[in-house]
């Protein structure tokens, strides 16, 4: 499977669910703004590694493959569940990456031009992204291998 963009996904969604993910991507940001100033920027930090919009994504998708299903006459509920797992997996994988970026500016950036390093860590994450999605195409058991 080929990574793409499909623009035609965005007309899938309505308002209120953008503004659901934009909702919780913020309580995500305060969270983890919270966190940082109770326990340190690191750990504030590691927060800011969650997937904010996971949730809300997760439940879309779902929503989205069941309803495109039963809009065919057929019972969508697996095809949704799928679908979820499969983002879930996704972005299990991804946060390695993000992990990447997080070691880079930890390590990095007391020693750095504070742009030089960001630009570092977004290197670093873009390599170990492609590097575990890659990783995980070879993998027996991810389904992936198969294709």
């Amino acid at each position: 499977m080929a990574a793409h963009f499909k623009f035609s996904a965005l007309k899938q969604g309505r308002p209120y669910e953008y503004v659901a993910r934009f909702a919780l991507g913020g309580f995500a940001t305060v969270v983890a703004g919270l966190v940082a100033d109770l326990a340190g920027s690191e750990a504030g930090g590691l927060m800011l590694a969650f997937p904010a919009i996971f949730c809300a994504s997760a439940t879309l998708i779902e929503k989205h493959e069941r309803e495109r299903k039963q809009q065919k006459g057929l019972r969508g509920e697996q095809r949704g569940k799928g679908a979820a797992a499969l983002d879930a997996a996704g972005a299990g994988w991804g946060s390695i990456g993000m992990a990447g970026f997080a070691l880079v500016i930890w390590w990095q950036a007391p020693r750095l031009n504070p742009a030089l390093c960001l630009a570092a860590a977004s290197l670093v994450w873009f390599a170990v992204a492609v590097g575990m999605w890659r990783l995980r195409r070879t993998l027996p058991g991810t389904g992936a291998a198969t294709r």
